[in-house]
């Protein structure tokens, strides 16, 4: 049963990665080079608006229907997409595939919730951080590889047998409580939500890239998602089955681990997305093992979620871990930031490694804590909210720390290499490693200098957000978790019985 879901979360963090590698190839066949983002973007938005609603049905209806639909979903936006004859026609069947991917990550966060209790679930946290790693690490190789290979269609139909498997596991293996809710579906919460996911979602996309931060069309966006949120937020205490039931933030610590997730995904993210373009453009790496570059974080990430896990389930308490994993981020960012143009890869991989020790610290806690803190009944909209959370900081910190980064870069081009620098950065501040090769050398050594500046200014970012992290970990209260001992309500929850499931 775990195999099938593990299979089901690689699915959903393998995606991108792949699919990213076969990017620069699908434009070459397809054409709309204008539209390439959206292909990601498209993704990203189904996903980021599709996750809550697919919490709160697994809470309504129960949590295999859920899950299984959400995996066919899925599989269908992955067979279009292969057969895609248009970018159009792709970003649409990209968004399909993120409808179902919205539901994968919730749906093997909830179903673990509902089968292993608090206390064993550590167990299982060196397992997904795995699952996590091989997918950041593995992902551009074997998309690479099937497309110099196979053809870029297959990055996506490559999802088909994968899928396949873990359907006929979970319908033939998981044995879940039926259950059926008398209450319908708060539609108009669903649609306010969405709205202002998506809004959120474009802002910190298109802002300082397609529009400026100023422009007319980023203010509306912003007004728009303001107004949904606010009204969303006001229909929840009136709907009779909120989407998202306001009472679950009463918990002190689900409030805590939703701030701590959301900084935790704006600080990964924004450091998987410069660390290789630093190795890249100072440290003249190959971009083709772009992944493997980022081997000492993710490995340290792997070990040190195992270690949490573990010491956990032995002993119960896992306050000390976002207290850690916030002290690490905030000396690795910081470490980060040091690096400049003489920097060696094993200085940089040592300073990498404290940084995915301190993420290792929190990736899985994070929902743990969030999971023992509510009322079984919440369990899906607690999975799906703090992935949630997890998901619009890693938009907000690829945004911010990038119009950081762009900034800095076209600064420093401009200050070495003149009108020439200025031109050559206009466009992009990231320069594939082509363009790079065809610069002067002069232009070459600046572009190097203001890559080091850019990611100096990112970092140092990162470590004063990473803040935030340790501030929220010292007010944790370190609840037993439920599952062996006794037995502890929910923080702010009046105690529930555990739910009896049978698992196969």
């Amino acid at each position: 049963m775990l195999l099938a879901l593990m299979i089901a979360m690689m699915l959903a963090m393998l995606d991108n990665m792949i699919v990213g590698t076969a990017m620069p190839t699908i434009v070459g066949e397809l054409g709309g080079l204008e539209h390439l983002s959206w292909v990601v973007t498209g993704y990203t938005l189904a996903t980021a608006a599709s996750t809550p609603i697919w919490g709160k049905l697994g809470d309504m209806y129960g949590r295999k229907g859920a899950f299984l639909s959400s995996i066919v979903i899925f599989l269908v936006g992955s067979a279009l997409s292969g057969m895609a004859q248009d970018m159009g026609q792709l970003i649409g069947f990209r968004a399909v595939q993120g409808l179902g991917a919205g539901g994968l990550m919730v749906g093997v966060m909830a179903i673990i919730g509902d089968l292993i209790p608090p206390r064993e679930r550590g167990k299982y946290q060196g397992m997904m951080a795995g699952v996590m790693a091989l997918a950041m690490i593995g992902g551009p190789l074997v998309g690479g590889t099937i497309t110099d290979n196979w053809g870029w269609r297959w990055a996506f139909y490559i999802n088909l047998p994968l899928g396949a498997v873990a359907l006929a596991l979970v319908t033939a293996v998981l044995h879940l409580p039926r259950k059926r809710s008398k209450a319908g579906i708060d539609y108009l919460g669903v649609v306010l939500l969405t709205v202002g996911i998506t809004s959120i979602v474009l802002v910190t996309t298109w802002g300082g890239t397609e529009y400026a931060w100023t422009s007319a069309r980023i203010m509306e966006l912003i007004g728009i998602g303001v107004a949904a949120l606010v009204g969303f937020v006001f229909w929840q205490t009136r709907a009779a089955e909120p989407v998202l039931p306001l009472h679950i933030f009463k918990s002190r610590n689900f409030t805590l681990m939703s701030v701590i997730g959301f900084i935790t995904g704006f600080v990964m993210f924004g450091a998987t997305l410069f660390l290789p373009l630093y190795q890249q453009a100072v440290q003249g790496a190959s971009a083709t093992n772009s992944g493997l570059l980022l081997l000492p974080m993710l490995g340290a990430m792997l070990v040190t979620s195992m270690v949490a896990g573990r010491v956990t389930t032995n002993s119960g308490r896992y306050k000390i871990f976002p207290i850690a994993g916030g002290a690490l981020m905030i000396v690795g960012m910081y470490l980060l930031s040091l690096m400049d143009t003489g920097t060696t890869r094993l200085t940089s991989g040592i300073y990498m490694a404290v940084v995915g020790a301190g993420m290792g610290c929190l990736m899985q806690i994070t929902m743990l804590v969030a999971q023992n803190s509510v009322e079984m009944r919440d369990m899906g909209v607690a999975s799906s909210s703090t992935t949630l959370f997890r998901t619009l900081g890693s938009s907000f910190g690829v945004a911010i720390m990038g119009a950081l980064f762009n900034h800095r870069v076209q600064d420093v081009m401009a200050e070495r290499a003149g009108a020439l620098g200025k031109n050559i950065t206009e466009k992009s501040a990231q320069l594939d490693a082509k363009s790079l090769q065809k610069l002067p050398a002069a232009a070459r050594e600046a572009y190097q200098h203001a890559v080091s500046s850019g990611t100096h200014s990112a970092f140092l970012l990162g470590a004063g957000i990473a803040l935030v992290v340790l501030i929220a970990a010292l007010f944790v209260k370190e609840v037993p978790l439920k599952g062996a001992g006794p037995q502890a309500p929910a923080e702010g929850a009046d105690p529930a019985p555990q739910a009896v499931i049978e698992a196969v």
